[in-house]
């Protein structure tokens, strides 16, 4: 099995790039097999996303002392984004939910060629390695298949720093003596983008105000953690950040907030077997949309200072949902609830605007007996702007679907998932393949589902 499901103490000397690759991805395959088991009930307590942690992990490369971040989950992608920060001089060490990173005495200014397309951290390390060594080298990114992410936004804002930037077959170089601000006005709202400006303009000499911000609790949270470093960090309105460049940052130690995604999966969890999930870690705030989505579909809360739960005693009813950036109803938490319309008496509408690719994992579904119909037009909300696209980014979805086992491949983290919960309300067992992208942005799922009364067996492909 991947041994990413549970990642070794990461230690201070560096790991052989193309060995931690290869054990990363995950070389000898494994598969799920799922057999129904009725309704799921029980608590899960979530940590920190992947999304955050890894972006705090960059982050901690510009302190001059050793960082802490605490709650964090132990998934693929953070033992990458280590082993990425160790092949670059930085010591990192894990103790079970907490990661220490620390500068070494020589900081190196290329991201090995090994770790090309496994995430897309590298990218957001062109800043850091710019601060550090005036020159950076980063391999091209990879990530899921749900579209188009181009890195033009990141280098753009790079341009307009005063850095010097090739993008190449291989991967992107850059050279800065000293980084400067500027004024930056990004496109889209993209997280990525944002985050780069974020960990490039704390650093750099003189005010970068950027425009058309991403605003994301996870790049708030980000901002915070570089603000206790010592970063110099106005969040204005209208999605506008002001960076006031500082000469150095130290240090610092910081408690991830609870993953919404991972809190949102499992209440669907419960909801689509017709059982119920208390989740603990993740706060209210963080869930707003996501709660009254599933509350106009007929989802009954219970929610505390230390827990949330749904149920749906009198069944699900249809809605019509368009995804969105902050606070709009999040790209991620589509998947799982694409498998929840599915058993919603009725039809109901997803209509995606942040990738125009994010419905790959509709074959799966509708193998396993989802009734789903898919179409390059805007359906269920406003026109957005794959508009005038041949994208296809809306699906109706009718319910209730009889929903049955099947052999699928999980294409991406996300419709993973999805793929799991469809296996957990069918009407017989499933083998569920490509579970290490499920497990490169999940926290002990497997353990997880066990607890909630799933029968799932791991296997060799």
């Amino acid at each position: 099995m991947p041994v990413c499901r549970n990642p070794p103490v990461l230690m201070a000397s560096r790991v052989p790039p193309l060995i931690v690759a290869f054990r990363v991805v995950g070389v000898a395959e494994e598969v799920w097999k799922v057999e129904p088991s009725g309704p799921l009930r029980g608590d899960i307590h979530v940590r920190g996303s992947k999304n955050a942690v890894t972006k705090h992990m960059v982050a901690a490369m510009l302190g001059e002392g050793e960082s802490t971040i605490r709650n964090a989950p132990e998934v693929g992608d953070v033992e990458i984004t280590g082993a990425m920060l160790q092949a670059l001089g930085h010591a990192v060490t894990r103790e079970g939910s907490q990661i220490r990173i620390a500068p070494g005495p020589v900081a190196e200014p290329r991201v090995p060629e090994a770790f090309t397309g496994l995430n897309r951290i590298p990218i957001l390390m062109v800043g850091p390695l710019l601060h550090l060594t005036g020159e950076a080298f980063v391999p091209l990114v990879g990530g899921d298949p749900i579209g188009r992410r181009p890195v033009d936004f990141h280098v753009e804002a790079l341009r307009a720093m005063g850095a010097e930037v090739q993008v190449g077959e291989t991967g992107i170089a850059a050279r800065a003596s000293r980084l400067h601000g500027a004024r930056i006005d990004l496109p889209y709202p993209s997280v990525g983008a944002t985050e780069t400006v974020l960990m490039s303009a704390v650093l750099a000499e003189g005010k970068t105000v950027l425009r058309g911000a991403a605003m994301e609790p996870e790049v708030v949270e980000l901002a915070l953690f570089l603000q206790r470093m010592g970063a110099q960090i106005e969040l204005s309105p209208d999605r506008r950040i002001v960076i006031e460049g500082v000469r150095r940052l130290k240090g610092a130690s910081t408690r991830l907030a609870g993953d919404r995604l991972e809190a949102f999966s499992y209440l669907v969890a419960g909801l689509i077997t017709g059982g119920e999930v208390r989740v603990h870690g993740c706060s209210q705030d963080r869930l707003v949309t996501a709660i009254t989505t599933l509350a106009r579909m007929g989802a009954r809360f219970e929610i505390t200072d230390e827990w949330i739960t749904a149920s749906a005693p009198d069944g699900l009813r249809p809605a019509a949902v368009h995804t969105d950036t902050h606070p709009g109803y999040m790209t991620d938490w589509q998947q799982p609830l694409m498998v929840l319309f599915t058993q919603a008496e009725g039809m109901s509408v997803l209509h995606e605007t942040v990738f125009e690719n994010r419905l790959v994992y509709v074959p799966a579904l509708k193998k396993m007996g989802c009734e789903i119909e898919v179409f390059n037009a805007c359906l269920g909300g406003p026109a957005c702007r794959f508009h005038d696209s041949n994208s296809v980014h809306s699906a109706v979805v009718r319910g209730v679907s009889k929903l049955r086992g099947a052999d699928v491949t999980m294409p991406d983290v996300r419709a993973g998932f999805s793929a799991v919960l469809a296996a957990a309300a069918a009407d017989g067992p499933s083998t569920l393949r490509g579970v290490h992208h499920i497990e490169r942005g999940y926290h002990h799922p497997a353990e997880q589902f066990a607890s909630l009364g799933l029968t799932l067996t791991r296997e060799k492909a």
